[in-house]
């Protein structure tokens, strides 16, 4: 910190020792610091990133005047970060992030379209963010290419209400216990402010074990540990305090090398962004193979719990092979991705520009031979167009960063903008990771030609191109995916109960130079009535249920935002008791009463394996169809009370004083994980951002069951017929009956050939018995004709 600052040129070295150089001394930012800070009096350079008097004898004088205990705060990083990366200040506040609308507008909703009163046209509409923002008017002003501004205008007339022009500051959470009682549908914002919104960057958020971290630039680009303790050389920094960083530096890229103890690494580690990223998709946690359980197990060396992280305990899954070969988040995720390019995307799929094919290809074409828009269309036909190419030239706001050589281009994303640590060469692709690592990888192209697809990988991407045309690629590839179904939400008015408002405790921060930066916010007075309880009915990872993205491509779809609501008012009587809110009328195939909001979210789990899931897990699958686990046949319904004891066999209970074990929930005629019955009813949300995301319609449903394939054989094994019969003894007789998996597919494939060749020869034969016969016919006919003649 800047406490290091003496008057003498003595007295700041002596200080200057104390502390960590918050880049490597070498590095061309610390010289550039320090070149700053020597024309201040302060060759250490303390005082460009944390303000301070240079001038000062102590360290609380040194603390004084504008001094910015977290430099990276975004309602003052732009006198300190913003120094020398003013695009990426500029355009921080766009940020899907920084705005949550994503979150919020599925929060709304899902307690039936909340945003329509108060000025939304449609519930669709991404209306509110934490802040207000607008987009500028001038269209250059979106960081990125020529060609990735004119693709992203195109995606703007394709979902309007995701790429919105304005958003607007959520509303207060209601006080008034009258307005409570008439509209209970307000209590989403308590919910929100106290449970969703605590991640966005404008706060430093929750200060438990997990989620310790900065606030704006400092939420990613300053390290904190888990359990939030400092571990550096600096002795003025509490080292018992959980709270700080864990080492005065920044993580950056490649070239900014951390050192923990005698540890050094580069770039910005997976979980600083699982600090935030273990919620809703919970993509963070998943890439780092964790799965949410409602367990404590197993017990640890000194016999107690598993220690909760991030509040919830974790089963350690398969981890994302991407996490496996050693890339970090950011060395797939763009700059845009993460901080905003200055214009509203108010929903993850509108927000990522990355896309597997700008990578690996497609069996048929390169990366660099792809139209711009591949695999990003947000429409049903496939994009078209000229090749893609490559680009041997960098966006200066890029350049910032590690810049690698282009050797035969930066591959570009779907979007037109140029992949920095991806380039080309050859007919290989190098992906520079900020770790340090330089992975070359074989498009999928180059697999094919060289005949090293296995057969399942060419089945599934070459004989069947349907599959690469109209799925994402992790449709196959995700191993599992996090699938919490049903989420009881309890709001709480009652007994003077109140709950911390994390979006209160942003404008907090906002209302002077003295909050701007604060570390934290222990001790704000942002709270608000009510207390929030989460519970869900029972959670899953195997085999997600498969749906159309906003891409409209076939995806993985996992419970988004499935509420059921109950309310308590301020007097202690329930408002609301496991409510389920429902759509407007007309909406998601739920006609004139709406449909339930419980929302089946399209998502990129994040899981991806190399190998692909099995066949079977979709085409015999009833859940991978939508009908659920089960087919929803297994658990009872949930919109009837469960009573366990003594009854009669014909279930009539016994007892006059009964409890009731499970009660209903008045609405949910179906299962949580049955988003579509067998006739084509869509059964609930699927998809709330999107326009045209959906469960998969009855022709697509159509064309991928195979469920009963195994009667098509068995129902004639192995008496159904003489043939079939004679064939089975003849295979006991010879020891040629299958006994095991690989001896049942190389019989299903002879049995393939021998009736594709049966019926070819039959069609070619039966033609050329028919020309045969009528030549026979007329030659005797000519010939009998002959005899006659001669007669």
């Amino acid at each position: 910190m800047a406490y290091l600052l003496g008057r003498s040129g003595w007295g700041l070295r002596v200080w200057a020792m104390r502390i960590e150089p918050i880049m490597p001394p070498d590095s061309k930012m610390m010289h550039e610091i320090r070149d700053m800070g020597a024309d201040l009096g302060d060759p250490e350079g303390c005082t460009i990133c944390h303000g301070g008097d240079p001038e000062a004898d102590t360290p609380e004088a040194a603390h004084s005047g504008d001094f910015y205990p977290d430099p990276g705060s975004p309602w003052i990083n732009e006198n300190t970060c913003g120094q020398c990366h003013m695009e990426h200040i500029d355009v921080q506040w766009s940020s899907l992030m920084m705005t949550e609308a994503g979150k919020i507008q599925g929060v709304c909703w899902t307690f039936g379209g909340l945003q329509t009163a108060f000025g939304a046209e449609s519930p669709y509409e991404h209306f509110f963010g934490n802040y207000d923002y607008k987009n500028p008017d001038d269209p250059a002003y979106r960081l990125g290419t020529d060609a990735y501004r004119t693709y992203m205008a195109k995606l703007k007339k394709l979902e309007p209400q995701v790429f919105v022009d304005e958003i607007h500051a959520l509303p207060e959470a209601p006080t008034d216990p009258d307005e409570i009682a008439k509209n209970p549908e307000y209590a989403a914002f308590t919910y929100l402010r106290n449970q969703c919104l605590r991640c966005h960057h404008a706060v430093k958020g929750r200060q438990v074990r997990g989620d310790y971290r900065g606030m704006g630039c400092s939420s990613c680009h300053i390290p904190y540990s888990n359990e939030g303790y400092y571990e550096g050389n600096d002795k003025n920094v509490p080292h018992d305090e959980a709270g700080h960083m864990l080492v005065h530096s920044i993580q950056a890229t490649r070239e900014v090398v951390v050192k923990v103890h005698d540890v050094a690494y580069s770039g910005i580690p997976v979980e600083t962004c699982t600090t935030c990223h273990d919620r809703g998709k919970r993509i963070g946690v998943s890439f780092q193979g964790l799965m949410e359980t409602a367990y404590e197990s197993p017990f640890t060396d000194d016999g107690g719990h598993q220690p909760a992280l991030h509040t919830k305990h974790y089963l350690a899954m398969e981890q994302d092979v991407h996490y496996q070969k050693g890339m970090l988040c950011m060395d797939c995720h763009t700059s845009g991705d993460v901080h905003g390019d200055g214009f509203l995307a108010c929903a993850n799929l509108g927000a990522v520009e990355i896309e597997c094919t700008d990578c690996h290809g497609t069996p048929d074409r390169y990366p660099w031979e792809l139209p711009l828009g591949y695999g990003d269309e947000f429409d049903p036909s496939l994009a078209e167009g000229p090749p893609r190419g490559t680009t041997n030239q960098l966006p200066e706001h890029i350049k910032q960063a590690t810049v690698y050589p282009a050797e035969d281009g930066f591959l570009l994303s779907a979007r037109g903008n140029p992949l920095r640590n991806v380039v080309r060469r050859k007919n290989t692709v190098v992906v520079h990771t900020a770790a340090g690592n330089d992975l070359e990888l074989k498009p999928l192209k180059a697999m094919v030609e060289e005949k090293l697809l296995s057969t399942a990988a060419r089945t599934g991407m070459v004989a069947v191109g349907d599959h690469i045309a109209k799925m994402e690629c992790y449709t196959c590839h995700a191993g599992w995916a996090p699938q919490c179904y049903g989420c009881h939400v309890r709001i709480d008015y009652s007994n003077g109960n109140t709950c911390f408002d994390w979006l209160g405790a942003g404008h907090r921060h906002a209302s002077s130079p003295e909050h701007a930066c604060e570390r934290g916010e222990a001790g704000y007075p942002n709270t608000i009535p009510g207390k929030i309880e989460e519970q869900r009915s029972y959670l899953r990872w195997e085999d997600p249920i498969l749906g159309v993205n906003g891409e409209q491509r076939i995806t993985p779809v996992a419970p988004g935002c499935q509420p059921v609501i109950t309310i308590i008012g301020p007097d202690g009587e329930p408002i609301m008791v496991n409510h389920l809110y429902r759509s407007p009328p007309g909406t998601e195939g739920g006609g004139p009463e709406g449909q339930a909001t419980l929302d089946m979210s399209p998502l990129q789990p994040h899981t991806n394996t190399g190998r692909a899931r099995p066949c079977e897990s979709c085409h015999l699958s009833e859940k991978a169809l939508g009908y659920g686990i089960d087919g929803g046949r297994t658990l009872r319904p949930w919109n009837e009370d469960v009573v366990v004891d003594l009854e009669t066999a014909d279930k009539q209970v016994l007892p006059k004083r009964y409890q009731v074990q499970r009660p209903r929930i008045e609405g949910l005629e179906a299962d949580w994980s049955r988003i579509v019955d067998e006739e084509g009813n869509q059964l609930m949300t699927v998809g709330h951002h999107f326009s045209r995301s959906r469960a998969l319609n009855n022709e697509e449903r159509a064309a991928m069951d195979r469920r009963g394939v195994c009667l098509a054989c068995h129902q004639e094994i192995p008496k159904g017929s003489f043939a079939v019969d004679l064939l089975h003894h003849v295979a006991e007789a010879t020891g040629q009956m299958p006994k095991n998996a690989d001896d049942h597919n190389d019989l299903v494939h002879k049995i393939l050939l021998v009736a594709g060749w049966g019926q070819v020869a039959v069609m070619f034969m039966v033609p050329f018995v028919v020309v045969l016969a009528a030549g026979r016919w007329m030659f005797r006919r000519r010939k009998r004709r002959k005899t006659r003649s001669k007669k």
